[in-house]
């Protein structure tokens, strides 16, 4: 009997266990159960919440133009270059740009000049340039410019135009731009050695004009031709009728380690009798003040016919240019004036810096160690001089030879500081000294700062 109940106690033991281990089992199932049913709530809220998301961005993202279905999904890439430029890779791009010029002049002339012509003499402080605008490519190959001037507390366009790529070197321009003209006028006035550019760009009236203009561009050869009307301002007349035709060719082969810059230039119009007569005239080497030592009025003018010609040689920090340039009046019942001036220029870096040029003009000088990379920046010399010459076929608008020399100080890529110095040789001017004397010298000083984005 006690073998009996020590059997029985022994599987009673053995029962207990087993009862455990199946309790356990069933305890740990459990649990694997309730993480199953909680994991599957989180997944189901989760999956909800995305739901949601994807709904919300459905309705606040436009749907895409009809034929273009993938411009919504372009990327939009930000480039810095003096300000940002949008881009996105269906040919869409945008950038805002402007610049500010800050002119300080002075000019000295000798007494006894006219007194209405003394008013200007002196220092005048002047905002040259203000200009503000925006530029950018559209697909298809066109591109465009919208700039504007306020520098006069006034809107004046500047540049205004639809560019279209018509081949790997051809494009088209249409609306306000430059005719082709020569080197200097055709360099960007942000690029200029002096403050100024020469006599005979502002005594011949080169000005921006509505027109439609074709550009091919080699590796070594730069051809311009178009057809131009008037500036906006003068278009606002339906009387003013005129149109010229305007073309530039230009040579730039590698000559000697460095480019050799040969050109010419045509120009041809005609003013359809909306302007009976024409003024050349310019100012003494700074745009600070409004004196005119020389001016040239011409009656009866019916067409003008201007050639230049161009040259330039540009080797690391060296460079040389001349330019030339007649202006020819045609008049009825008058004999036909041809006027004339030109320039000659060398320049210098005196930091390790070259003279950039590109695609017949000279272009932005960017400093090796500038402000901004802890250096002093480039520094620029150049000495000038300029000639204009205005009398001929009976009309005395005068002569001038300049002598000038200028400093620029370029800290940063989109900064730049001019100091110019210019004497003046005057003879026959129509301003007089004392009522009489025709021929004299006079100095002018200018300074200038500049920024642009």
């Amino acid at each position: 009997m006690r073998a009996q109940m020590k059997a029985m106690e022994g599987r009673i033991e053995t029962l207990e266990g087993q009862l455990g281990a199946a309790n356990a089992r069933a305890d740990a199932a459990t649990q694997a159960a309730r993480n199953a049913e909680q994991s599957a709530a989180e997944s189901a809220s989760v999956a909800a919440a995305a739901k949601e998301t994807a709904a919300k961005a459905a309705s606040a993202t436009p749907p895409a133009p009809a034929g273009n279905p993938s411009s919504s999904q372009s990327p939009i890439q930000v480039v810095w270059k003096g300000a940002p430029e949008f881009r996105s890779d269906n040919g869409w791009s945008f950038k805002p740009r402007g610049r500010l010029q800050v002119d300080v002049g002075a000019v000295n002339a000798p007494s006894g000049l006219d007194p209405a012509a003394s008013n200007h003499l002196g220092v005048s402080t002047e905002l040259r340039r203000a200009y503000l605008g925006f530029d950018g490519t559209m697909p298809g190959g066109f591109g465009y410019r919208f700039e504007v001037d306020l520098a006069n507390s006034s809107v004046v366009i500047n540049d205004m135009y639809l560019t279209y790529k018509a081949g790997k070197n051809v494009t088209l321009a249409l609306g306000n731009q430059k005719p082709n003209t020569g080197l200097e006028d055709m360099t960007s006035d942000l690029f200029t050695s002096f403050m100024e550019r020469a006599s005979f760009v502002g005594a011949f009236g080169f000005e921006r004009r509505v027109g439609l203009n074709a550009q091919y561009l080699g590796k070594t050869v730069l051809v311009q031709g178009g057809v131009f009307s008037d500036d906006p301002n003068s278009l606002n007349n339906d009387y003013d009728k005129s149109w010229s035709m305007d073309g530039r060719v230009v040579a730039m082969p590698q000559v000697a380690g460095g480019t050799l810059h040969l050109g010419g230039s045509v120009h041809w119009r005609t003013l359809n009798d909306s302007i009976p007569s024409v003024t050349y005239q310019s100012r003494p080497f700074i745009h600070t003040t409004d004196l005119r030592l020389l001016s040239a009025p011409v009656s009866d003018a019916r067409n003008e016919l201007g050639l230049g010609l161009e040259a330039a040689w540009i080797k690391g920090r060296f460079h040389a240019t001349s330019e030339t340039y007649w202006q020819k009046v045609r008049r009825v019942g008058f004999a036909d004036p041809t006027f004339n001036g030109g320039y000659a220029e060398v320049g210098y870096m005196l930091t390790h810096d070259d003279t950039p040029y590109k695609a017949g003009v000279f272009e932005r000088i960017r400093p090796h160690d500038g402000f901004d990379k802890g250096g002093l920046g480039a520094v620029q010399l150049n000495v000038r001089y300029d000639w204009l010459n205005l009398n001929d076929a009976g009309i005395v608008g005068g002569r001038e030879q300049t002598a000038g020399i200028s400093a620029l100080w370029i800290p940063t890529d989109y900064v730049r500081f001019i100091l110019n110095y210019g004497h003046i040789w005057v003879k026959d001017s129509p301003v007089l000294v004392n009522g009489t004397d025709s021929d004299y010298g006079v100095d002018s000083f200018g300074m200038r700062a500049q920024f642009d984005f």
